[in-house]
């Protein structure tokens, strides 16, 4: 029984064989229209994809970003939510203060298990009393802090010193090395793992170290680092097990004034709907080029099978059922198309991991680039969506084709 299911499938695997080889030697002979083919697919695969990888890297990034606040409610003075947001995603600094004294208050509300403050700076831009120039530096209290405090506890065995900072994953300067801000020295301990926001190009440093680091610079910066006496950025809320985030947040608002207590799955709605709003354009897009390639499509194959009428009328004749006349002309189809698709998912792939930073930049969205099985699923689906494109459109006339007379289409 083995050998005979063995025998059937190796003669199905003899003729794929046949058929790809004659899809190739009828594609070869008419190169233009396999050239126009196979360009529609690369655009409809290549434009997929590309889609598909900006989008769910943006969406990922906000993802890993809400992760690595470990905040269940974000606490930022009122109506800075969005600058806040732009400060931890895009390291565009918030000018924005709310009173340190706001930090008590915070903690004594029903449900809140710890509350500890940060502040958000900036290097100066192009000075040379700055190893880096407009690097975000985030400043936490290590004595409160619940987000940075753990991982250094579990890579570090211990929290930061003064003088002593952690950067992002894309901080260039190598681990155990000095990086100057300020004209101020820090050893850089360790690094953190990757978000895809300008989190990744920080630098973390304790409350300590970022105000010696101020009453440094009024002597070894070309501009002196000012933070606002009792002032801070931001409170991140860690809530009590059994408490509702939701409810906490909304106690947090009416107790304390001039703050706003945000969700952590409601931070960054400003960029998840921004990037809802560009798969929208994105799949109007697609649509559109998806149904100018179908018409052209229909029409190319259209003028190819009826210029093979005689053939396909010989094939009739000799006993080819119609079913044999649609595969011939789809397999070629297919064929072309294969290949004008999977060059399109390499130049898509390759293009945005060579041209994520720029292209996250003007569209002013987060990115990280997939992994590696979201990569293949989306590369898989951009091909077989040309795949299927160019199916479509060569079925219309191979169907047509096939259902004519032989000794018509023999005449003709």
């Amino acid at each position: 029984m083995s050998q005979i299911i063995r025998r059937k499938a190796a003669s199905g695997l003899v003729k794929i064989g046949r058929v790809i080889v004659l899809a190739l030697r009828n594609a070869a002979g008419d190169p233009v229209r396999s050239w126009l083919i196979a360009i529609c697919a690369f655009v409809i695969a290549g434009f997929a994809v590309s889609t598909a990888i900006v989008v769910r890297g943006g969406q990922d990034s906000l993802r890993l970003a809400a992760s690595r606040l470990g905040a269940d409610v974000v606490v930022v003075p009122r109506g800075a939510a969005t600058e806040v947001d732009g400060a931890l995603l895009m390291g565009t600094v918030s000018r924005r203060w709310m009173p340190r004294s706001d930090l008590a208050r915070i903690a004594a509300v029903k449900g809140v298990a710890v509350a500890s403050p940060q502040i958000y700076l900036e290097s100066l831009s192009h000075a040379s009393c700055c190893a880096v120039s407009h690097m975000f530096i985030v400043a936490f209290d290590p004595r409160t802090d619940f987000t940075v405090e753990p991982w250094l506890r579990r890579q570090l065995g211990g929290t930061l010193g003064l003088q002593q900072a952690v950067g992002g994953s894309q901080v260039t300067v190598p681990v155990n090395h000095n990086v100057m801000l300020y004209g101020y020295t820090m050893w850089l301990r360790g690094k953190l793992e990757p978000t895809g926001t300008n989190l990744d190009q920080s630098l973390f440093i304790t409350l300590p170290t970022a105000y010696a680091m101020a009453r440094s610079s009024s002597t070894t910066a070309v501009k002196p680092l000012v933070i606002p006496k009792d002032r801070v950025s931001s409170v991140m809320v860690k809530v009590a097990p059994g408490s509702d985030p939701a409810a906490v947040a909304a106690a947090i608002t009416r107790s304390v004034p001039g703050v706003n207590a945000v969700m952590r799955p409601q931070m960054f709605a400003a960029y998840r709907t921004q990037i809802a709003g560009l798969l929208h354009v994105m799949l109007v897009v697609l649509a559109l080029l998806l149904a100018l390639a179908l018409v052209a499509l229909v029409l190319l194959l259209s003028m190819a099978a009826h210029e093979r009428r005689r053939e396909l009328g010989v094939l009739r004749a000799l006993g080819a059922s119609r079913g044999v006349v649609v595969v011939a002309l789809l397999a070629e189809a297919l064929v072309v198309a294969c290949a004008g698709g999977l060059a399109g998912v390499a130049v898509a792939g390759f293009g945005v991991s060579l041209l994520h930073t720029p292209i996250a930049a003007h569209l002013g969205i987060p990115f990280v680039y997939p992994s590696g099985g979201a990569l293949a699923a989306q590369v898989a689906a951009g091909l077989g969506l040309a795949l299927v494109a160019v199916g479509v459109a060569a079925a219309i006339p191979a169907l047509r084709a096939s259902g004519e007379e032989p000794a018509v289409a023999m005449r003709e």
